[in-house]
């Protein structure tokens, strides 16, 4: 089981001959060094680089790359060796990239020599950087342990060798420099992102799925993130919009082969476009027999053109390391497809309005023509022509729309827990985690023109983000009946009648959509692994936090008052700040056995009733500094009733992903502007499939302790 890191933190290792594979956006160096005690290196004999790239226990690839092997026996190295560092930097002359921020966040595995992996670890966050500081092995009461670093240098490499007390570190990383360049005609470019634009943007290198037995498929586009259409950014961790071309092939030599392993060639000219993606795998549909007649061969003049056979959804057929994360890719992906099917048939219907305009302008200029049988007929002309473009356009959508639903229907009832719906049957065998899901669902996503298919809205864990569940009123303009509020009384037990939403009910789903969503993640993380916190001074939000209290997993109900505001707050600040100097220090080893290193999720209530300016700089500081090391922050609050602070808490409301407790077409992807209707996470009306998740988390925690 690989144990999935975050900053700072640290895993045993129980072997010494180790693989460490790291994959990246681009073309990166990889380098080791070879640190005492304190991590200082004693010459330029203790790196292991491209230019020497073996060292006692150590070996390094000779050339950038996107993706590096790198082999370590612990058992080999000198006594002195206390700590091995894994440096990756940014070559210069290879590639367009020159910080780590301009592509997809790098990803660290420490595995066994067969692949099992035993920890992970993905380097978010970085900007500026264009040299960091991996992760580290290092000696501990003589055990080996290694620990998530992520350490970046704006200054490169040399500042980077510098900073670990290496007094040749110019001179040494120029030598590196020299010898990347060397081997410039073996670089190797970063894989296509099959994931290109989507919320978590922390793409992992992506890979063919296992079957190769079946032909690539239609391509799918890049489209970013949905972000609030109000101001208020809705895009969901890592926050990235729409992701640029793949680095292209570096260096001479043949072009890089395709997932497939087929060298992908120029079509003539002339030649339709093939936009068939290598890494998109579908089962082809099996063809009828057809009468054996004589046809033409196919390079003979005027040979018949067979259209693609049509193909069979398959779940999981996107690229990707594992099941999860092929599942995951495929999500986007018809995400993806939505939007730009749907971008399509809105540009024709634009198109043939306005040429409907202007040719009635044209036959309607002349005062003459106005009147009269040709006036008409040109009239009509114009309408059947306007009509003819829109029926086309309508019927390439429903084409794509008929395809997406397919896929919908296979891939809905094949997603794991953390991607599945709470009517999933999935949820009735689930029981606990044994690892951390590479993503969560937080509801679903659907646009006006098909409302039957819902795209699950996924974001990347750990969150990097806050949430705020938006409880006001006034947030939520009466464009009359709506089908989504019909939708929500149907299937989520609602309420709401066919008039301005209550503010009573709208505060009663705003609180069962906070706990739902605190249930899913326990409930997809390991025991013990992840906890929640509650805030409510005002005491009204027990009935809803019933679940939590009854099955154990909130094991006290939250101290009402402004007391229970600041007792909570300061316990989590403190955490933030201890975890942040053992980051800082390497040192996570030294924490007061008392700071609970699980990951934290604070569902604040009823604010800002209870908080002063002490408390609200607090939920401030947790807000922009709690992600990074495990404290995750869901608002349950009313922007309105905040005014009296004025604009000090904007920054707040910016920094947290708005979500509703209603359908509400709040989100706006930047790709093309789509206006995404938002509906949240709500188990069916008179199900205990929340409750019985969290008992199955309760007894797995008990199981954990005995």
């Amino acid at each position: 089981m690989t144990a999935e890191l975050v900053r700072g933190q640290n895993h045993a290792l129980d072997r010494t001959r180790v693989e460490i594979r790291i994959t990246a956006g681009g073309p990166v160096v990889a380098a080791v060094t070879l640190g005492d005690a304190q991590g200082r290196l004693p010459g330029t004999e203790a790196v292991a680089h491209p230019g020497a790239p073996r060292r006692t226990g150590i070996e390094v690839p000779r050339q950038a790359a996107a993706e590096h092997r790198l082999a370590v026996d612990l058992g080999a190295l000198p006594d002195a060796v206390h700590r091995v560092s894994v440096l990756l930097a940014l070559p210069t002359g290879i590639g367009a990239l020159t910080t780590f921020g301009a592509a997809a966040p790098p990803s660290v595995r420490v595995t066994d020599l067969d692949g099992t992996g035993l920890a992970g670890y993905t380097l978010t966050g970085l900007g500026a950087e264009s040299a960091v500081v991996a992760v580290e092995l290092y000696r501990r009461a003589g055990a080996w342990k290694v620990r998530a670093v992520g350490q970046g240098y704006a200054d490169g490499l040399a500042a980077l060798l510098r900073d670990q007390g290496l007094p040749q570190a110019a001179e040494l990383a120029a030598e590196i420099e020299e010898a990347v360049g060397r081997g410039h005609a073996r670089a190797v470019p970063a894989p296509a992102p099959a994931a290109a634009g989507r919320p978590d943007g922390h793409a992992r290198p992506q890979h063919p799925a296992p079957d190769t037995t079946t032909p690539p498929a239609a391509d799918r586009a890049a489209a970013a993130p949905p972000t609030a259409s109000d101001g208020h950014s809705a895009h969901a961790p890592a926050e990235h919009g729409p992701s640029g071309p793949a680095p292209a092939a570096l260096g001479p030599g043949p072009t890089a082969p395709t997932a497939e392993g087929v060298t992908p060639t120029t079509p003539p000219a002339g030649a339709p476009v093939d936009y068939r993606h290598p890494k998109r795998r579908t089962t082809p549909t099996p063809a009828t027999p057809a009468p054996a007649t004589p046809t033409p061969p196919v390079d003979a003049p005027g040979a018949p053109v067979s259209p693609p056979a049509p193909t069979l959804p398959v779940a999981g057929d996107a690229a990707g390391w594992s099941m999860e994360e092929r599942l995951y890719n495929q999500v986007w992906g018809m995400f993806e497809d939505l939007t730009r099917s749907v971008a399509a048939y809105r540009s024709a219907s634009d198109f043939a309005e306005s040429r409907l305009e202007q040719e009635l302008d044209t036959a309607l200029s002349d005062p003459r023509n106005r009147l009269g049988t040709a006036a008409d007929a040109a009239r009509a002309a114009a309408r059947d022509k306007h009509a003819a473009l829109v029926t086309q356009a309508r019927a390439a959508l429903d084409r794509d729309l008929a395809q997406l639903a397919a896929e919908s229907e296979v891939v809905e009832p094949a997603l794991p827990p953390a991607f599945a719906r709470w009517d999933s049957p999935v949820w009735q065998a689930h029981r606990s985690a044994q690892e951390r899901p590479m993503a969560l669902r937080l509801g679903d996503l659907h646009l006006p023109e098909v409302r039957d298919l819902r795209i699950p809205m996924l974001v990347r864990l750990p969150l990097e983000r806050g949430l705020w569940i938006d409880c006001g009123p006034d947030a939520y303009a009466w464009r009359g009946p709506d089908p989504d509020r019909a939708y929500a009384r149907r299937e989520l037990g609602s309420a709401l009648t066919d008039g301005p939403p209550d503010e009573a009910e709208l505060r009663r789903l705003s609180l069962e959509t906070a706990v739902a969503l605190a249930a899913r993640m326990l409930a997809v993380h390991p025991a013990g692994e992840f906890a929640v916190q509650v805030i409510d001074p005002g005491g009204t939000a027990l009935p809803a936090l019933a679940p939590l209290l009854e099955t154990g997993v909130l094991t006290a109900a939250p101290v009402p008052g402004a007391q229970g505001v600041a007792t909570v707050l300061e316990g989590l600040t403190r955490r933030v700040d201890l975890v942040q100097m053992a980051v800082r220090s390497r040192a996570a080893d030294a924490l007061p056995p008392d700071v609970d290193t699980a990951d934290q999720l604070l569902i604040v209530h009823d604010f800002p009733h209870g908080f002063d300016d002490r408390a609200v700089t607090r939920l401030r500081y947790l807000a922009d500094e709690g992600p990074a090391v495990g404290v995750h922050l869901l608002m349950v609050a009313d922007r309105a009733q905040a005014r009296e602070y004025g604009p000090v808490l904007d920054p707040l409301w910016r920094s947290l992903l708005r979500i509703t407790p209603v359908p509400d077409a709040h989100l706006a992807d930047p790709w093309v502007g789509h206006a995404w209707t938002y509906e949240p996470p709500l188990a069916p009306r008179g199900s205990q499939v929340v409750r019985q998740a969290l008992s199955r988390v309760a007894e797995a925690r008990r199981e954990r302790r005995t």
